[in-house]
Formats: C-alpha cells, sequence, structure tokens
C-alpha cells in the first residue's frame, strides 16, 4: 500500500519555525518516524513538500490510481484554498487532513478549514503525533491493521 503525506506551506521550515507551536521536530524527523512506522506494516509513504498551492495539486493528482489514500497538512492553505479544496473534492481516494497545532485554539482566521468538508477526517492539535494519528486513521479506514506488523 502507498500512501501520500503532504505538506503545505512553510512546514519545511519546521524544527525552526515556532517551536512554541510547532515543536522542535523538522519535517525529516516526522516523515522518518512515520517510515519507521509504516515499514513493517508493508505500507510505503510518498511524501511532498510545498509552499505552492498548485504543486499541492499536481501531487494529489499524480496520486490518483497510485495511492491508497494521503494525509495533508496543507498548512496555512486549509483557510482559504478553495482549489486545493477542489481537487480533494474530486479524488478517488481518501485524505485525512492534520495539524500539528489545535488550530480551533489559535488566531481566529486559523478556525476554519476550507478542506474540513471534503476530507474523510480531521485531526489537530498533538503535535507530530497528529501526523501519526492520521495516519493510523487513514490505514483503519483503508481496511488495514494498523496494530499488525508490530
Amino acid at each position: 500500500m502507498i500512501i501520500g503525506v503532504v505538506n503545505g506551506p512553510n512546514l519545511g521550515r519546521l524544527g525552526r519555525r515556532e517551536p512554541g507551536v510547532y515543536g522542535t521536530a523538522t519535517l525529516d524527523d516526522i516523515l522518518a518516524d512515520l517510515r519507521a512506522w509504516a515499514e513493517p506494516r508493508g505500507i510505503v509513504l510518498e511524501a511532498v513538500q510545498s509552499n505552492h498551492e498548485g504543486a499541492l495539486i499536481d501531487a494529489l493528482e499524480a496520486g490518483e490510481g497510485r495511492w491508497a489514500g494521503a494525509v495533508l497538512n496543507a498548512g496555512a492553505l486549509t483557510h482559504y484554498a478553495w482549489a486545493l479544496y477542489d481537487c480533494v473534492k474530486s479524488l478517488s481516494y481518501p485524505v485525512v487532513e492534520v495539524h500539528m497545532s489545535n488550530i480551533y485554539a489559535r488566531e481566529g482566521f486559523r478556525a476554519h478549514s476550507v478542506l474540513a468538508p471534503v476530507v474523510r477526517g480531521h485531526i489537530v492539535g498533538f503535535g507530530a503525533d497528529s501526523y501519526r494519528l492520521g495516519l493510523v486513521a487513514l490505514v483503519r479506514l483503508l481496511g488495514g491493521d494498523p496494530d499488525a506488523g508490530r
């Protein structure tokens, strides 16, 4: 099973960007942790990070017919990216939205996700663990056993 892990603007700066909000783990650290969890379960992760909405749409569309599903942290695009909304809505595979911070406990503009109506689930506020929780939920949704391979 191949799963996409798609990351939006500024997530390439994790570990340096607002460590009080996002922690000190880098995106590479998070992906290494996810891969260490996924590999024994026969899951291959394909990671993408871009600061550009169109590149994220291209990656999600390229996953069509290849990815069983995707974990998506769209960063700030979460709150206003209607083209990304249209893309996720059109996909044949499920997408789980994740955020490291609790977007509902931050600035008012962050409390709305335009993606929420078109993703299969939404996990926020657990720091880097949000990614693993999203991956576990996606594997279950796809009929896999997240406890296998331990």
